[in-house]
């Protein structure tokens, strides 16, 4: 029987100026999550190497060891990790989620479907909804950019999912980034109109080229509140006890039924969800 609660940690961080430290943190931040009590903790966009790289010169080798560097941690801290990285996959490279379980094995992989051109210049698009298991609870996932397209958050909930996981690496002047603070990024409402709970893990400080990272990572409850914020100048490790009774889904589960007219056309798509997913698990 899934839990009741589940405690989720969210790491706002600073890309280093190279791999090797991106993972020294990452590893420190799986530890810390652990040792106060996580279930699971979310990073970044493109955690292992940072966002603003020459993608151009990566190579898979030490892509793969990070990653499994990273699930070595979440066996030895019986933590679900959320990692935000490069993934090389049937000779294309992919901006990815990597969901590992407890026991370090990899649980779900999401690709980014909606690519900025900063993206497309080195990666393929993405071609799947997010949807998986954290102990049990339903949970979905977005990337960065994604937050422009509701329906790859409605239609996993419609499927059941009670949690977003959002990694971000935003990248704007930073005067739009303050402007972002406090919540004014949509996410919040997003956790409302589908009454789920919502964790965005950002990245934050300079990221040259005048351009800088927001931070205000955020753990946002079904009901709009709020439960944990972080600043937009500094590193952060955010925690909160979500308490599944309260994500509900109440909207997206009455968007099923009215207006009349679409219930056959949703029941359609939520098939072909669902045969998608079960096809590319398999594959």
């Amino acid at each position: 029987m899934p839990p009741r609660s589940l405690r989720i940690a969210a790491v706002q961080m600073r890309f280093r100026s190279d791999l090797a430290g991106n993972v020294s943190h990452l590893l420190g931040c799986i530890r810390r999550a652990a040792r106060r009590g996580a279930d699971a903790v979310l990073f970044p966009e493109c955690a292992t190497t940072g966002y603003r790289p020459d993608f151009s010169g990566l190579r898979p080798g030490p892509v793969r060891a990070a990653c499994a560097a990273v699930a070595r941690a979440a066996r030895a801290h019986r933590i679900h990790v959320l990692l935000g990285t490069p993934v090389r996959h049937r000779g294309r490279w992919y901006n990815s989620l990597v969901v590992f379980d407890r026991r370090g094995r990899t649980l779900f992989r999401y690709d980014k479907n909606h690519l900025t051109a900063g993206d497309a210049r080195f990666f393929t698009p993405g071609n799947t909804l997010a949807f998986f298991r954290i102990d049990g609870v339903p949970a979905t996932a977005i990337i960065c950019h994604e937050r422009r397209y509701p329906e790859l958050v409605r239609l996993p909930v419609m499927l059941g999912a009670q949690i977003v996981f959002h990694p971000n690496a935003g990248l704007d002047r930073l005067e739009v980034s303050r402007a972002k603070r406090h919540g004014r990024d949509g996410i919040a409402v997003r956790a409302f109109e589908n009454q789920v709970h919502y964790i965005f893990a950002n990245s934050v400080g300079p990221q040259g080229g005048g351009l800088w990272s927001a931070g205000d990572s955020k753990i946002v409850a079904p009901d709009s509140t709020v439960l944990a914020l972080a600043g937009n100048h500094r590193e952060a490790m955010l925690f909160a006890d979500l308490d599944l009774t309260a994500a509900g889904r109440r909207y997206a589960r009455e968007a099923l039924e009215h207006p009349a007219f679409l219930r056959e056309a949703w029941r359609r798509m939520l098939a072909r969800c669902r045969q998608h997913l079960r096809r590319r698990s398999s594959s």
